[in-house]
């Protein structure tokens, strides 16, 4: 398979599962992919949102704020194979939203909305 046809290949099936503008490039240590991906499948990524999504950013994070939840987040494997990647990826993004990223309690937003006014 060339590339032009991988390109094709990628752009129709992300097409059928986002409009133009809206899915951004997301994983683990992205920027590398997108680099790749601006010089040899511009048209694919002209169709992606142009922020990225870098969990091993907010793993980072994670291991310097939040060290005691970051102990207990998911391990990636060392298989580097890029489905294998991708589900790790999402799974691990999964845990941070969950554990880290929490939606304040109602008295928690009644709390900050008060500060707010002062």
């Amino acid at each position: 398979m060339t590339l032009g046809q991988a390109e094709y290949e990628f752009l129709s099936f992300v097409r059928q599962h986002t409009p133009p503008g809206q899915c951004p490039l997301a994983g683990n240590s992205v920027h590398a992919d997108k680099r790749f991906l601006d010089k040899y499948m511009p048209q694919f990524m002209y169709h992606l949102h142009y922020r990225i999504i870098d969990v091993s950013t907010i793993k980072e994070l994670c291991r310097r704020w939040f060290p005691e939840e970051f102990k207990m987040a998911p391990h990636k494997s060392a298989t580097h194979r890029a489905l294998d990647d991708i589900k790790e990826s999402i799974k691990e993004l999964q845990y941070y939203r969950a554990c880290i990223f929490k939606a304040p309690s109602e008295e928690k937003k009644q709390e900050n909305a008060g500060n707010k006014r002062s």
